[in-house]
């Protein structure tokens, strides 16, 4: 799989990474612990060396799980992924709960959940907008890097604003965002901001919530319990992290228009991931995955060729179109 170096980390991953929300929490289903340790080996098989969690997902669950994989591979003498958690969910969303003790417990916690004395990567996790701004919070990050707790930091975002925002701060390794062929907006201001202060991109919900894979109908239903059921109006949480906050009859709308630009023989999902990559200043996509199949098929996304200018600017017509309506000005 290519590799690409992920801003400050300094780290070369795999440009096809993992996104471990479906691992442990339970907002997409719960998943058995043996459904997901198999998850995680086809994809570590498959080339894949940047997994990506948070302390939320399952309560710990999720980082909980990896650890047990870590472990696992220390046995095998398998190559340990980059590991990326994040912080901050857990508690009321008030920019008080951000600071220095509450950072200093978060990363203990996910320390020991992960078995591991430093975290590769620790990331805010969409924390109110004015903790961006925050001089005392980069502070806070910064001492935990000095003490060897992590070995870098950087912020998962809501909106391009709340980016470019955080993009001032010097010590910033990462910045993660939504990403795909119904968020465009970040190609315009936030990856070329990124690109010039060499801070690395993630790109999270690349497959808006599953609509990209081009599996579900107007019939589909969703579990109570899962957040494409609960959330499509942002009903718990920011409503772009469910369907990119696009409506669901128009994201099928969208898909069909986009079907016809995907070459014969790839799947839409594969298509959809591949985009991505070919956007500059992407480090590194996390699609999820609850099964083993699934992180197979979104590795081969990497091996897939770059899609030539008028595919390109085919996928941006489909957008403006439909979704820009929708999501362009709230994120």
């Amino acid at each position: 799989m290519e590799r690409r170096t992920l801003g400050r980390t300094g780290r070369q991953v795999g440009v096809v990474g993992l996104g471990a929300w479906q691992l442990g929490g339970a907002d997409w289903g719960r998943t058995e612990t043996s459904d997901a340790l198999g998850t995680l080996h086809a994809a570590v098989e498959s080339g894949v060396s940047f997994i990506d969690t948070a302390d939320e997902y399952g309560d710990g669950r999720s980082e909980r799980i990896i650890g047990a994989f870590l472990r696992s591979l220390e046995r095998t003498g398998v190559p340990a992924p980059t590991v990326a958690t994040k912080m901050g969910r857990r508690v009321a969303q008030t920019p008080e709960n951000y600071n220095a003790a509450n950072f200093r417990a978060w990363v203990d916690r996910s320390r020991r959940n992960l078995g591991t004395e430093r975290l590769d990567l620790v990331q805010l996790h969409c924390p109110p907008t004015p903790v961006y701004a925050d001089d005392a919070v980069f502070d806070a990050l910064d001492a935990l890097v000095e003490d060897g707790s992590v070995a870098a930091y950087g912020v998962s975002v809501r909106t391009c604003e709340e980016a470019l925002t955080a993009l001032l701060r010097p010590n910033l390794a990462t910045i993660q965002l939504v990403l795909n062929t119904f968020r465009l907006k970040p190609l315009e201001r936030v990856l070329p901001a990124a690109a010039r202060a060499g801070v690395g991109v993630i790109a999270r919900v690349p497959l808006a919530s599953g609509l990209l894979s081009g599996k579900y109908t107007a019939a589909t239903v969703f579990g109570a319990g899962d957040h494409r059921t609960y959330n499509r109006r942002g009903e718990f949480f920011d409503a772009g992290e469910t369907f990119s906050g696009v409506e669901y009859g128009t994201g099928l709308a969208a898909v069909e228009r986009l079907r016809a630009l995907v070459p014969d023989g790839v799947p839409l999902a594969r298509f959809a991931l591949r985009w991505i990559l070919d956007q500059e200043g992407v480090g590194v996509v996390i699609p999820g995955a609850r099964d083993a199949a699934q992180a197979r098929a979104n590795s081969a996304a990497a091996a897939m060729p770059p899609l030539d200018r008028d595919t390109l600017a085919a996928v941006r017509e489909v957008y403006d179109a439909l979704i820009r309506p929708q999501v362009h000005h709230r994120w």
